[in-house]
């Protein structure tokens, strides 16, 4: 065996309670390397004439990547603490695997070889909103969604979609506007809206706020917003805001009170600024986000700045009912801050979803007591690179998802923010090459991938756009402008969505995925429900075998209706190109 590539840490994703009772335990094994794998475990005080009493449980193999494999087995320890080792088989060889090594046989005199989950504290437990796991969200950028009153336009407002928007365009989209489209998002189906930034900022993202506590005037007002929150809850759709307390805007009062009063300013500790008096060019003697001079970085540290945006952050959740908070780089902001944070604002409304805006590997920020969720990219970036771009094959694609997985416990997975573009990416059939064929491959996989799909406005009718300011367009209204076809088909995706828990609830595993065909197939198993799913990413039919056992099943298209009844060990699968199946299995 390859020990150098077996590994386990009795933390995070590798060893983490999954509920009050529940431990789900893991490890790493170099791919195709090992065969069996027990876990061997039992209370640190279990023993019997000198002897620790050793339970053994097999584990069962989770999934692979390019380099590993991965185990995985529930325990329910009956005094919520455990040792516990594993015992690998590979041929004839056999070892014990501990958190001091390497043993031929298992260690019975002392506990301290292995590896410890000291107790199970319910305190410790991560929990995140229940809601989440049934949420299909969708993303709005309210200046470019609707234009619901004209009369608190921007001066400079352009007729609405009259041009392709640049960094500086306006074209008037408000709070108003989302209300007056509220029924259109219902019959899409989606029940958590995420809004960009909403609060007093000059520019059209808003993400350079001047005053945390007022809504744009170009939005509406508080009333406005009062009345959309009330408006969605009735309808069954949560609100979720975007914080951006990384950094403020240029004209944040107490920013602006440092360029004026310099050393002598009683905000000079409110940012990080390394000399006076402050300059802007060619780089900022302050830090900021990136390196833009009109979002100075706000020290979380100091006191005055934590009371003011955690009253922030309270005042929206208590005065407006919101649901969640989006984090603006938020692995920018010290743990601490967000450790208060996750405090003060669950404290006000308990299931309140946090999610993080983080791009590379959050577990520091998923261990329960900051973050519910982050916004998850590596599965965003896998999924563009296979569906759209065709830059990777079906295995390394099925690869990728598993380590994906395989990232985070199971339980912060379940809440994962699951997004296939945003207001900083390209739009996904631009990216798709227009192809109508590969979006709708790329909404399947996501509304049928384990987490919480985020559909970024317009997405759904097709809209087209590149990189920043392109990917902000105005929202398309009229009907004969819209893609009918991938809006109904989204629509009977959510539909599916809701009426199949296996769907949107079940364990992902990969049963097929073939570089030759460019094929993958997939099972979504919840409970005593299972989904089939087979997609074809190619350009030519394909006539596939799928090797499950099938005897006495009967198998419904979901899609379609209809009914086939499985023979032998097999069932037969003809795809078209671009195309897709999916079969509920029943009992006959």
């Amino acid at each position: 065996m390859f020990k150098e590539a077996i590994y386990h840490r009795p933390k995070d994703n590798f060893a983490y309670a999954y509920d009050e009772q529940t431990l789900h335990i893991r490890l790493r094994t170099k791919k195709d390397d090992v065969e069996i794998v027990h876990l061997l475990y039992a209370d640190p005080y279990e023993w019997k004439d000198g002897v620790w009493q050793l339970n053994r449980a097999p584990m069962a193999k989770s999934g692979s990547d390019d380099l590993f494999d991965y185990w995985f087995i529930e325990v329910i320890p009956p005094y919520r603490r455990l040792r516990y080792g594993f015992e690998l088989t590979s041929g004839n060889e056999k070892i014990v695997y501990t958190e001091k090594g390497f043993y031929h046989e298992a260690p019975t005199d002392d506990t301290a070889y292995y590896f410890c989950f000291p107790f199970l504290n319910k305190i410790d437990v991560f929990h995140a909103p229940e809601w989440v796991k049934d949420t299909v969200w969708y993303q709005i950028f309210p200046e470019r969604f609707a234009n619901g009153n004209p009369s608190i336009n921007p001066e400079e407002t352009l007729p609405w979609a009259s041009k392709d928007p640049t960094s500086a365009s306006f074209f008037g989209g408000d709070l108003e506007g989302i209300i007056q489209h509220l029924d259109y998002l219902a019959d899409l189906g989606v029940n958590g809206i995420y809004l960009t930034p909403i609060f007093h900022a000059p520019s059209n993202h808003k993400y350079d706020t001047t005053n945390y506590f007022e809504i744009d005037p170009h939005f509406g007002d508080k009333q406005t917003f009062k009345k959309l929150v009330d408006l969605c809850h009735e309808k069954g759709i949560r609100v979720m805001l975007d914080a951006v307390f990384n950094h403020c805007g240029y004209y944040f009062a107490p920013f602006q009170d440092v360029l004026k009063n310099g050393e002598t300013s009683k905000y000079k500790d409110w940012f990080h600024i390394r000399e006076f008096p402050l300059q802007t060019t060619p780089r900022p003697n302050y830090d900021t986000f990136a390196f833009v001079a009109q979002m100075p970085k706000l020290n979380t540290e100091n006191p005055e700045v934590k009371k003011y945006l955690l009253d922030v952050a309270t005042y929206w959740i208590r005065e407006f009912d919101i649901d969640g908070w989006r984090l603006d780089v938020a692995n920018e902001i010290d743990h601490q801050f967000w450790r208060e944070f996750r405090q003060a604002v669950k404290s006000i409304k308990p299931d309140v979803y946090i999610l993080g805006e983080i791009w590379h590997d959050a577990m520091p920020w998923l261990r329960g007591d900051q973050f519910d969720a982050v916004m998850n990219y590596p599965f965003t970036n896998g999924a563009i690179r296979f569906f759209a771009k065709n830059e990777i094959g079906a295995k390394q694609f099925a690869n990728i998802m598993t380590n994906v997985l395989h990232s985070y416990p199971e339980n912060v997975n379940e809440v994962a923010f699951n997004l296939l573009g945003s207001h900083d990416t390209p739009r996904i059939l631009t990216v798709c090459d227009n192809d109508v064929r590969k979006v709708k491959l790329l909404f399947l996989f996501q509304l049928s991938f384990t987490g919480s799909p985020c559909i970024y406005y317009g997405d759904e009718i097709g809209m087209t756009g590149g990189q920043d300011p392109g990917c902000r367009k105005c929202m398309v209204w009229e009907e004969e402008k819209q893609n009918r076809d991938i809006l109904e088909h989204v629509k009977k995706l959510i539909a599916l969505r809701k009426a199949h828990p296996a769907f949107r609830l079940g364990k992902i595993t990969f049963i097929e995925a073939s570089d030759e065909s460019n094929h993958l197939i997939y099972t979504k198993t919840y409970l005593d429900e299972t989904i089939f799913v087979m997609i074809n990413n190619s350009s030519k039919e394909i006539d596939i075998t799928v090797p499950l056992s099938l005897k006495g099943k009967r198998l419904v298209n979901l899609w379609t209706k209809e009914r086939l009844v499985a023979e032998g060990e097999g069932l037969r699968a003809i795809i078209p190109p671009y195309g897709f199946l999916l079969y509920q299995a029943q009992d006959r």
